[in-house]
């Protein structure tokens, strides 16, 4: 590691900090050094990273001092706080939270769908909600070929987005129900959200809330969807409405997406576009009962498109299924992505 960027990752302990540092192995960035960063708590734990055992520190304004990228992955406030306290030492900050998305300064970036407007960054670039990602993902090739004019998409996501507690609550909640504890004697403190005043079980549940709800009764996990295309795409004209539902998987996000384009499009034009579209693999066969799986994607980058077919009422209207994992193109890859993009267009201030 003797040339190249020195790297700070922040929540390194976190489900999206350790896919990070996954992703870092594997990445084709240059990097010379790697700083692992987390709470006090966590501080003097150990991680690996390509072999080579690195104790995790205390994250502190002066942990940036000398670093180039910083990858954020440790709630808002933590980015709210040290974001700017990164920048300030001339680090670039690729920031997993909510917190920057919606600022008019920050860039909102998927790399296979805009990665012009990291042009524009000052020292932080802010990473889409994961189910955003892959929707934009799939959505951008058609975009670019026939326009969008609406998006409705519904939502069926993993537990391993609210953390590793929830999932260990759904394994908990799961095996006391199959031993006979019944439902209204389920153990719930995490979803459907930690921040709400009721908590339900998830297993063999489905829940159609995820995160506090919002204006006009949608959560704002549906607006951030909503907000977070139009800003992606540059293009508030496009009719978003979204539907967030949390389902028993550990990980994997799946998205019934139905679309309707500006320009008139066929169902093989479409896969066509998927077949060679970047970060894209299409799975849509119905004879060979072949469609994308919440469970095959797991511990895959890409993001998987099927069930392509026209709705049979309205002439520029499709319906598409979109299953990534979450914490992989949702989260973590999507960041060091990020990096790698920078790097490549020579963003990143060294």
């Amino acid at each position: 590691m003797e040339s190249g960027y020195r790297i700070a990752v922040v929540g390194a302990t976190g489900a999206v900090g350790t896919k990070m540092i996954e992703m870092l192995e594997q990445t084709v960035l240059p990097i010379k050094e790697v700083k692992l960063l987390a709470s006090k708590r966590s501080a003097g734990k150990k991680a690996t990273f390509k072999g080579e055992e690195l104790v995790i520190e205390e994250l502190v304004p002066e942990s940036f001092e000398n670093i180039d990228i910083a990858l954020f992955s440790a709630g808002g406030g933590i980015s709210k706080q040290f974001a700017p306290e990164a920048v300030k030492r001339g680090a670039v900050v690729v920031d997993n939270t909510s917190h920057f998305r919606m600022d008019p300064e920050v860039p909102l970036v998927v790399p296979e769908v805009n990665k012009e407007a990291l042009k524009k960054h000052k020292g932080i670039i802010a990473n889409p909600n994961c189910s955003t990602i892959q929707m934009m993902v799939a959505l951008e090739p058609i975009r670019q070929k026939a326009g969008l004019d609406r998006v409705i998409v519904s939502t069926y996501q993993a537990v391993s987005g609210a953390g590793a507690s929830a999932i260990r609550e759904l394994e908990e909640q799961t095996q006391a129900y199959l031993n006979g504890t019944p439902v209204e004697e389920l153990k719930a403190e995490i979803l459907p959200c930690g921040g709400d005043k009721k908590h339900y079980p998830l297993a063999f549940n489905a829940l159609p809330q995820i995160d506090v709800f919002a204006e006009e009764g949608y959560t704002y996990e549906e607006w951030k969807m909503i907000r977070e295309t139009k800003k992606i795409m540059e293009d508030d004209a496009i009719k978003v409405s979204a539907t967030c539902v949390r389902i028993p998987v550990a990980s994997g996000h799946s998205e019934s997406v139905y679309i309707e384009t500006k320009n008139a499009l066929t169902v093989a034009e479409i896969r066509d576009l998927m077949e060679t579209a970047p970060g894209i693999v299409l799975e849509d066969d119905p004879s060979q009962q072949i469609y994308p799986q919440a469970l095959n994607s797991i511990g895959k980058k890409e993001t998987f498109v099927g069930r392509i077919r026209k709705d049979v009422d309205v002439d520029n209207g499709f319906h598409l299924w979109v299953v990534s994992d979450n914490l992989l193109k949702g989260a973590a890859w999507n960041s060091v992505q990020i990096a790698e993009t920078l790097h490549e267009m020579d963003l990143v201030r060294v």
